[in-house]
């Protein structure tokens, strides 16, 4: 059965719109990616998924995107990151398992800075940990960059035929602040990596420098063939297989030690 889409009122007159699923804990979070929203492919099968297993599911749509309020043009990595954690303080209970996709990954790594007691496991999927500087800033041609430090923005073309988008000088620079490479994370939840190998948008050698960066319990598992939306049927199987494990792991971990 579907879930109710409803809202949530942040401080400042915004609304986020979300989409919960009761169930057993650890709850899973899903994260979505820069301009991307919450009736997705993989958040879809997920809430699936979720519906068959009994585990408690959250997904929503950021600042600017899908259905909550706002001009994406406006939204940074903070707001984005700000959305996150009124999600996860004001509509989850107990241990979460951040999914993060994309753009989503890098939020889900903030997220868990700032709130590590909650996090009982991480997905992510095509991360693009930093990808303002790293992937955006780092490739953009001269022209590009002109427009942004002079006139505010620059419309990118899109990959996926639904048109240019804005890419803001506010975006850019609000990115320096968060960026993670160059740093270590010892998170003591599992961490495990989707990364496709023929992605265009995130690299493979990109994800293997998010690994690099976090100490702890981490796996990376390399799609040969696969590409930066993993999408397609075996990839949502091995996403949703991948999930099961952390999830049954989770629960293992959060259970207390039956008395000697």
């Amino acid at each position: 059965m579907m879930t109710k889409i409803r809202q949530l009122a942040l401080p400042d007159g915004q609304t986020i719109a979300y989409q919960a699923r009761a169930g057993k804990g650890p709850g899973i979070l899903w994260l979505g990616g820069f301009k991307s929203a919450m009736d997705g492919t993989k958040a879809e099968a997920l809430d699936i998924w979720a519906a068959e297993s009994g585990q408690a599911f959250l997904r929503f749509d950021y600042f600017g995107h899908g259905l909550s309020s706002g001009n994406f043009r406006n939204g940074t990595i903070t707001r984005w990151r700000d959305d996150a954690v009124a999600v996860l303080d004001r509509l989850t209970e107990g241990p979460q398992i951040l999914v993060g996709s994309s753009m989503g990954a890098w939020i889900a790594l903030l997220l868990a800075r700032l709130r590590p007691a909650r996090i009982a496991g991480m997905l992510l999927i095509a991360p693009a940990v930093d990808f303002t500087e790293a992937l955006l800033w780092a490739h953009l041609p001269d022209d590009a960059k002109r427009q942004i430090l002079e006139a505010g923005e620059w419309m990118r073309p899109s990959a996926y035929d639904d048109g240019p988008y804005p890419i803001t000088r506010a975006l850019i620079e609000d990115g320096r602040s968060h960026l993670l490479f160059g740093t270590s994370m010892d998170l003591q939840a599992p961490v495990h990596i989707l990364q496709g190998m023929k992605d265009p948008d995130v690299p493979w050698q990109h994800a293997l420098r998010v690994a690099d960066m976090l100490a702890g319990n981490v796996t990376l598992t390399l799609v040969k063939q696969g590409d930066h939306r993993l999408s397609t049927p075996d990839d949502i199987a091995l996403l949703l297989q991948t999930l099961t494990g952390l999830a049954e792991r989770a629960g293992r971990l959060l259970s207390p030690l039956p008395p000697v």
